[in-house]
């Protein structure tokens, strides 16, 4: 198996093969993601993936799962993907789904058409960093789409059955606009109907352009406490149509919530309200694992 730098999956890729189909992002100038600073954006040929899948085939006897790196990978064309898609078929009968993670914009500039035919070629879900869902926080962050953008993606996906696991970042408007990231963000996972929400928490790394910004005053970062303000206004502004499950369990969460939007909206809060009022509940820094 070839692998270029580090390569990154969801927590729920956990299990899965992961084979880098690109090497990089094609955004890549988020203030707040190190991911991928020091690779150079660029595609692998379909043969050199195609050898990666071959050499796990010939290790592992059940691949249940397979995800293709790295940070959007939705950006190779549809015929090829399909090719590699029909690659995964071939060699894992067993396989029951294929993930990728994928920019909004991506998801946009394929029709429907393009769409349903991932989908019966075997791409079963999509990972959408959407961070949140104030885009005067996305410009800040430069995150290079807009809310629209991502909702409009999110349905496109979904209508075409292909599920979307849409993340967002707890602290990423910082104390200025914390309210506003909160209050937005519940409002666009109302909108969306992704299948799943993840929520994570903001940290940052000497790689990060954030990094300096809060070194120098300019980003006031949230504590513990308000963090977990800030998961309650979101989840009291979400009004689901549909269900979603929801996680906030990261290694970066100060505290672990799980359940499906609208059923269990009451019960999250009630958990929060628990922490809140007893701060021992949240997470120590060492059980956070960073």
């Amino acid at each position: 198996m070839q692998y270029e730098g580090s390569v990154y999956r969801p927590p729920s890729e956990a299990r899965s093969l992961i084979v880098q189909a690109t090497v990089g992002c094609t955004h890549n100038a988020c203030t707040f993601c190190p991911m991928y600073k020091g690779k150079k954006f660029r595609l692998r040929a379909f043969e050199d993936v195609l050898s990666d899948l071959k050499e796990a085939r010939s290790y592992y006897t059940h691949i249940n799962r397979v995800f293709f790196a790295d940070g959007d990978a939705l950006c190779l064309t549809t015929e090829k993907f399909i090719r590699l898609l029909g690659a995964v078929k071939e060699l894992f009968p067993e396989c029951s789904r294929v993930g990728v993670y994928s920019r909004a914009g991506h998801i946009l500039g394929k029709s429907e058409t393009d769409l349903a035919a991932l989908r019966g070629a075997g791409l079963g879900i999509i990972y959408i960093g959407a961070e949140s869902g104030s885009d005067e926080v996305l410009r800040r962050v430069n995150k290079g789409e807009t809310t629209e953008q991502m909702i409009k993606a999110v349905q496109k996906a979904e209508r075409a059955g292909i599920k979307a696991s849409v993340t967002f970042i707890l602290g990423l408007g910082g104390r200025d606009l914390k309210v506003e990231h909160a209050i937005k963000t519940g409002e666009m996972i109302s909108d969306m109907g992704a299948s799943y929400v993840g929520l994570l928490t903001l940290v940052l790394t000497p790689e990060t352009p954030l990094l300096a910004d809060v070194q120098s005053g300019k980003f006031e970062q949230l504590t513990p406490l308000e963090t977990v303000e800030e998961l309650e206004t979101i989840i009291e502004y979400t009004n689901c149509e549909t269900n979603t499950i929801l996680r906030s369990n990261h290694a970066s969460n100060w505290i672990a919530l799980k359940g499906t939007l609208p059923h269990d909206k009451g019960r999250l809060l009630e958990q929060i309200g628990h922490a809140k009022a007893d701060p021992r509940m949240l997470r120590s820094g060492a059980h956070r694992q960073l």
